[in-house]
C-alpha cells in the first residue's frame, strides 16, 4: 500500500494547506497559560498539552512508529486521545478512530482492512484488542486507564470509592503503558515533512451496505478545509477568542465532534470541557462553573437534559450557541430547549465521507427543520433520482456534495466507491443518501433519508451490517432491519429474520446475543420479529423501504 494517496484532479487552494497540528502549536504559543481542556476535574493548559503531545510523539517514534503506519484509537473521550491524535499526525501516521465498545468480531476487520500497525486503548477494552493480535498484523498495543492522567490522590479517592472501573493487562512484549511512554519518552521533537494534499492524516469507519465498515480516507487539507469553514462562517464575531467555553460529551471518533472541538476549541484559545459519557446532572454542573456558552450534541443528549428531573435546579443561562447533528432534530425538543434555556439549538450536518457540509449560522433564525447553508468550500446538487438531473428550486430530490480537497473513493472498497460516488458534469459527488430541499434563502430543508440508514442515539447505522451479522447465523437464511420511529433515540432497531425450514428452538433472545457478540451495543436490534418470507423485486433485491414503510404505518397506527 503506498503511503502517499491518488489525488489527481483536486485543485489545491494554499489557504488549506496549513495542518492542524501546527495550527494548534501556533495557539499554543498565543495562549501558553489558558486552560485548553477540562476533564473530570482536571485542567489542562495549551502548553502542558503541546508538551505532552511532542512527548507522546517522540515515544510513538521510539517504538517503531512512524511514516504511513495506521494506529487505531479504541479510546472513549479523554485527553490521551487528543494526545495521541495530533502525535500521530505529528510523525506522519494516519489516525484510525473507532467506537471503544467495538466488539473483537469488529475490531478484527477493522485492523485488517485499515492495515492497522498499532493500537491504543483502555485497559477496560484491552482484552478485545488482545483477542485479535494473533490475528491481524497488529505489533503494538498501549494501554491507558481513563483516569491515568489526574493527581494521584484523585486516583486513590476514585478507586477507593470504585469510581474508576479498571481492566487487567498482563505483561508482554508488544504491550506498553500510556503515561509510561509519556514520561519516559526521549528528548527529540520527530516531525514528518508532509504533503497536505496527498497524505493521510485519518481513516474513519462508517456503515457499508454490503455488510461491512467503509473506510473513508482523509488527507490534511480535507480536515484543514471544514474547519477553515466553520472559523468563517459560523465562529467569526461569535466566538471569543482566548475566553469562551465548549462542552463536548460526543466522541470525537466521530467527524462532527473532532471537527468542532478542533474549530470552536484548540485553534482558538479557548476552554473545552471534555466529557467521556453523558452524565446528565455532570454535565450541567459543568455548565454552570464555567458559564459554558457553546455545546454540540445530538437530539438524544438534549432530550436527556431536558428530562432530568433537576434541569431547572442548574443555572443554564450561559448557553448561547448550541449545535446539534446526527439526526433530525424533533420540533418538541427545539421549542422545549428555548423554553428552558433561553438559548435557541442551531444544527450542523454532514458525513464522514465528506466532513461538515452545512450550518445553521448564528446571523439566521434557525428552526428545526433547516439544518442550515452549505458552507462555501463545497459544490452541491440536489438531484431528482429518476432523470439524474438537478431538481427546480425548491424541488425534492436527493442531495449530492462535492469540493476540491475530498478523497473521492472509499478506503479498498471499488464496489461500494461506484454506489455512493457519481460522476455529473465532469465532476465526482459523493451522494448524501438524503432527500432535501432548498429555500429562497439557500438554506437546506431535510425531508427523508434512504432506507438503508438507521439513526440511533445520534449514531449513523448501517442495516445492511446487522442483516450480515444475522445472516451469519447458521439457522437463518433471510434478515431485514430497519428504524422504528422513537421519539428519546429518533429511532429503534428492528429486525425481520427468515430462518431455514429446519431450524429449531431459535429464539430472538438467541439472535440478540449472537449480534451482542459481533456487534456493538448501539447496533444491535431491540426487537426481533420472524416471517416465512421477505419482500424482494423481481431481480431479488430486498425492498427495505417497503417493511419500513410498513413498519412505520403499524407505529402510528
Amino acid at each position: 500500500m503506498s503511503d502517499r494517496f491518488v489525488t489527481e484532479g483536486l485543485k489545491r487552494d494554499p489557504a488549506k494547506t496549513q495542518l492542524t497540528f501546527t495550527r494548534f502549536y501556533e495557539i499554543a504559543e498565543t495562549y501558553p497559560d489558558n486552560v485548553a481542556l477540562v476533564y473530570l476535574g482536571l485542567e489542562i493548559s495549551y502548553a502542558s498539552l503541546a508538551s505532552d503531545i511532542n512527548r507522546f510523539a517522540a515515544a510513538l517514534a521510539s517504538i517503531g512508529i512512524g511514516y504511513g503506519d495506521r494506529v487505531m484509537l479504541y479510546l472513549s473521550n479523554c485527553p490521551q486521545w487528543v494526545i495521541a491524535n495530533f502525535a500521530i499526525q505529528k510523525i506522519g501516521g494516519v489516525v484510525v478512530p473507532v467506537s471503544p465498545i467495538y466488539t473483537a468480531h469488529e475490531l478484527n476487520y477493522l485492523v485488517n482492512d485499515a492495515e492497522v500497525k498499532a493500537a491504543i486503548c483502555h485497559d477496560t477494552n484491552f482484552g478485545y484488542m488482545e483477542a485479535v493480535f494473533h490475528q491481524t498484523a497488529l505489533e503494538q498495543i498501549i494501554v491507558t486507564n481513563i483516569a491515568d492522567m489526574l493527581p494521584r490522590w484523585k486516583i486513590w479517592l476514585g478507586h477507593l470509592l470504585d469510581k474508576i472501573p479498571t481492566g487487567k493487562v498482563p505483561a508482554g512484549l508488544h504491550i506498553h503503558d500510556f503515561m509510561k511512554l509519556l514520561k519516559n519518552a526521549p528528548e527529540i521533537h520527530p516531525q514528518a515533512d508532509l504533503d497536505p494534499w496527498t497524505d493521510l492524516a485519518y481513516i474513519m469507519y462508517t456503515g457499508g451496505t454490503t455488510g461491512f465498515p467503509k473506510g473513508v480516507p482523509g488527507n490534511h487539507a480535507t480536515e484543514v478545509a471544514y474547519i477553515n469553514d466553520i472559523m468563517t462562517e459560523v465562529l467569526d464575531g461569535n466566538l471569543r477568542a482566548g475566553d469562551d467555553t465548549f462542552l463536548l460529551v460526543n466522541p470525537l471518533y466521530h467527524i462532527m465532534a473532532k471537527g468542532m472541538f478542533i474549530a470552536v476549541g484548540l485553534n482558538s484559545g479557548c476552554k473545552t470541557i471534555l466529557m467521556p459519557i453523558p452524565q446528565i446532572d455532570s454535565l450541567l454542573r459543568e455548565v454552570e462553573r464555567h458559564k459554558v456558552r457553546w455545546m454540540l450534541g445530538v437530539p438524544a443528549l438534549y432530550r436527556m437534559i431536558l428530562d432530568n428531573d433537576r434541569v431547572e435546579q442548574y443555572d443554564l443561562t450561559s448557553f448561547t450557541y448550541c449545535y446539534c447533528g446526527g439526526d433530525v432534530l424533533p420540533s418538541e425538543i427545539f421549542n422545549r430547549w428555548r423554553k428552558v434555556t433561553g438559548s435557541p439549538i442551531y444544527q450542523v450536518y454532514g458525513s464522514t465521507e465528506v466532513g461538515h457540509v452545512a450550518y445553521t449560522r448564528p446571523s439566521v433564525e434557525p428552526s428545526a427543520e433547516v439544518i442550515g447553508h452549505i458552507l462555501p468550500s463545497y459544490r452541491y446538487r440536489i438531484t431528482d433520482l429518476a432523470t439524474f438531473e438537478p431538481v427546480e428550486k425548491g424541488g425534492v430530490g436527493e442531495l449530492w456534495i462535492t469540493a476540491d480537497f475530498n478523497i473521492k473513493s472509499y478506503w479498498n472498497k471499488p464496489a461500494e466507491t461506484s454506489l455512493s460516488y457519481v460522476d455529473a458534469d465532469g465532476e465526482i459527488y459523493y451522494r448524501m443518501g438524503d432527500f432535501v430541499a432548498e429555500d429562497e434563502t439557500g438554506q437546506i430543508r431535510f425531508m427523508e433519508r434512504t432506507a438503508d440508514v438507521i439513526k440511533h442515539k445520534g449514531y449513523r447505522i448501517s442495516a445492511s451490517e446487522i442483516e450480515a451479522v444475522l445472516q451469519d447465523h447458521p439457522t437463518v437464511i433471510d434478515a431485514c432491519a430497519v428504524g422504528i420511529e422513537d421519539p428519546k433515540v429518533g429511532e429503534r432497531i428492528k429486525a425481520i429474520v427468515v430462518l431455514k425450514h429446519d431450524a429449531k428452538g431459535v429464539s430472538g433472545s438467541d439472535l440478540r446475543a449472537w449480534c451482542r457478540e459481533r456487534l456493538a451495543s448501539y447496533k444491535v436490534p431491540q426487537y426481533i420479529e420472524f416471517r416465512d418470507m421477505l419482500p424482494k423485486s423481481k431481480v431479488g433485491k430486498l425492498l427495505r423501504r417497503s417493511i419500513r414503510d410498513e413498519e412505520q404505518r403499524k407505529n402510528s397506527g
